[in-house]
C-alpha cells in the first residue's frame, strides 16, 4: 500500500514528508533560467559584437590562398537586426537591436506549458513541488502574486492563454534564423580568394546551423503545433484529409515527449551560439573555415 504525504503545516516553507530530492528540480531551473536571463539581458545591452560581418583575416586550411573575408554571422539574439534592415524607419532608434527582439521569442518561451510549470515553482515557489509546503516568494509578492492560486483565468496571468497566438511569431522566427543560416554558408564575401566562390563552412556556421535544428525541435515539438495539425479534430477517419493530418500528429507527438530536452538544450544553443559569435567578433575567439 502506497504511503499518503501529509504536509504538517501547509504554510511552511518545505514543510512535507517527501524523502526524495524535491528541491533539486527547481533549484537547478532557477540557476539556469536566472542565468540565462542575466546574460541575455547583458548582451542586448552591449549593443555590439553581435555580428561578425567585418573584414579581417581568419585561419584557413592548409595550403588555401590567404585571403579577407566578410563573414556573415549574425547572432540570434538580435536577428533579424531591424536597424540595418530598414534604417530610415529606425533612425531614430539608437540602442542594441535585441530590444526589439527578445520580447517576442520571450513570450513564447514564457507562455510555454513546460516553462510555466518550471519557473511557477523555481521562482514563485509555491509550492516548490507536489506535496511540499510553499509561501509565495519576494519574486512572487513584488508581482503581487500573493493571493490563493486562481489558474490562469485572472490578470496578469491570463496573458498566458496568448501562447497559441506567440508559436504564430515563433514559427516566423524560425524563417529568418533559417536565413541566418544560409547566409552563414553561402553569404560569405572575400578578398584576394582565388576561386571566387562565396561559399564556405566555418565553425560559425555549423554553430549557426546548429541553433536552427535545435530552435527548430523546440518550436515545433510545441504543444500548440500539436493541437493544430490534428488536436481539435472530432474524427480522424472521416476523410483522406483528416487521417492525413491524424498520423502528422502521431508523429509530432514524438517530438512532444521530448518537448522540456528541446527547451533547455536549444535555451543554453541560443547561449553559446551569441556568445561564439561575441568572442570571435572581439578578437578573443578565432572562426575557423573548414572548407
Amino acid at each position: 500500500m502506497a504511503k499518503t504525504v501529509v504536509i504538517q503545516d501547509i504554510n511552511a516553507t518545505g514543510a512535507t514528508e517527501r524523502n526524495d530530492g524535491w528541491w533539486v528540480e527547481p533549484l537547478m531551473v532557477l540557476g539556469g533560467l536566472g542565468l540565462f536571463i542575466v546574460y541575455a539581458t547583458w548582451a542586448a545591452i552591449q549593443g555590439e559584437f553581435y555580428a561578425m560581418e567585418k573584414v579581417e583575416e581568419i585561419i584557413i586550411p592548409a595550403g588555401a590562398n590567404a585571403a579577407e573575408f566578410v563573414r556573415p554571422y549574425l547572432s540570434p539574439i538580435c536577428s533579424p537586426d531591424l536597424p540595418r534592415w530598414f534604417p530610415e524607419l529606425f533612425s531614430w532608434y539608437q540602442w542594441s537591436p535585441a530590444f526589439l527582439i527578445l520580447p517576442f521569442p520571450g513570450a513564447f518561451r514564457a507562455t510555454c506549458y513546460y516553462y510555466r510549470k518550471a519557473y511557477y515553482r523555481s521562482f514563485f515557489t509555491t509550492p516548490a513541488a507536489c506535496s511540499v509546503g510553499g509561501q509565495p516568494s519576494p519574486l512572487s509578492k513584488l508581482l503581487g502574486f500573493t493571493k490563493k492560486y486562481t489558474g490562469e483565468t485572472q490578470f496578469p496571468m491570463y496573458f498566458q492563454n496568448l501562447h497559441r497566438f506567440t508559436f504564430y511569431i515563433a514559427a516566423l522566427f524560425m524563417v529568418i534564423l533559417a536565413y541566418d543560416a544560409y547566409q552563414g554558408f553561402f553569404g560569405w564575401e572575400h578578398i584576394g580568394y582565388a576561386d571566387g566562390k562565396n561559399f564556405h563552412v566555418g565553425v560559425g556556421s555549423l554553430v549557426i546551423l546548429g541553433n536552427v535544428v535545435l530552435l527548430g525541435l523546440y518550436t515545433f515539438s510545441c504543444h500548440s503545433w500539436r493541437h493544430l495539425l490534428a488536436g481539435k479534430l472530432d474524427c480522424f477517419s472521416c476523410s483522406d484529409f483528416t487521417s492525413k493530418r491524424f498520423d502528422a500528429w502521431k508523429r509530432q507527438s514524438f517530438l512532444n515527449e521530448h518537448h522540456m530536452l528541446f527547451a533547455w538544450v536549444s535555451l543554453i544553443w541560443v547561449g553559446f551560439t551569441d556568445l561564439y559569435i561575441r568572442l570571435c567578433a572581439m578578437g578573443i575567439w578565432q572562426d575557423r573555415i573548414l572548407f
